[in-house]
């Protein structure tokens, strides 16, 4: 079995290879070469150095979307592991139909960013219009648009993986717990949240990089306004690339830096998440 195995494994793996190489590898260093060149289609790239990051620096909406980005995902991401693991615990009580709870509070991640946008601005706007304001007249009223929008989409599926943690729990050290008379407070502290700690570190990685990757339901809630105020990373490097003429080069050196920003705190926080997994 093994024989045939390393035979036959290189010619299974390389349509998938291929694929690979073809879809994300290539694709990805050429986005890299780009990013230094001034160009309109990829076969009349110039190079042009460092200029374009230089721009991309200089230019205020992105120093404003990155700073607006930041703001957002710390609190996106507190607020949504916070409420999905409250709803996991309770989840998790026993009681009477939580099986229908459960799908329920998934269901909104199954509906798709830019449907789920137009949703949410118009339950918003709707709202607003009581007082005769719209998101539109106030960042703030934006901003906390988005969070609601995100919270309301990741909470059942980040409740998901919480849930998966908490029933691995041994029932045994539970009940070590409370016959040592441990409280339902420092159980939950001194148990429940080491036992757990693989499954934060998913969490907290599918929400940081969520919250940063947002596009679609940025684009469809207040599509950056007002006045480019609530336009996150991703969707002033659409601005920049498809929206102004000649500056390709600046919206390819933008996606590079924000894959340089995600990356360098998605690693950091799993590296650190991990560790505390071992401490547990």
């Amino acid at each position: 079995m093994q024989k045939n195995l390393n035979k036959y494994f290189p010619i299974l793996v390389l349509p998938t290879l291929v694929a690979f190489l073809l879809a994300f590898v290539i694709p990805f260093f050429m986005g890299i070469y780009l990013s230094f060149c001034e160009f309109s289609t990829v076969t009349n790239a110039e190079w042009v150095g460092i200029e374009n990051y230089i721009s991309a620096f200089s230019n205020k909406d992105f120093i404003n979307s990155l700073i607006f980005t930041v703001k957002f995902a710390v609190v996106a991401v507190i607020t949504v592991n916070v409420f999905a693991f409250l709803l996991a615990l309770l989840l998790t009580k026993g009681i009477k139909g939580t099986n229908i709870f459960r799908t329920v509070f998934f269901m909104p991640n199954l509906i798709g960013g830019i449907v789920l946008g137009y949703i949410w601005q118009s339950i918003i706007n709707g709202v607003l219009a009581n007082y005769g304001i719209t998101m539109l007249m106030d960042e703030k009223y934006g901003f906390w648009g988005l969070v609601i929008l995100m919270n309301w989409q990741l909470i059942g599926y980040i409740m998901i993986i919480y849930i998966a943690g908490l029933q691995n729990i041994p029932q045994d050290v539970l009940e070590a717990a409370s016959i040592d008379g441990a409280t339902k407070l420092q159980t939950l502290i001194k148990v429940k949240l080491p036992m757990v700690m693989s499954s934060i570190t998913i969490c907290l990685f599918l929400t940081i990089t969520n919250s940063f990757k947002m596009f679609d339901q940025n684009l469809a809630l207040t599509a950056g306004g007002p006045a480019n105020k609530t336009t996150m990373m991703a969707l002033d490097i659409y601005n920049t690339f498809y929206g102004k003429v000649g500056f390709e080069g600046v919206g390819q050196a933008k996606a590079v830096i924000f894959f340089l920003i995600v990356a360098f705190i998605g690693i950091s926080q799993v590296a650190y998440s991990r560790r505390k997994e071992v401490e547990g």
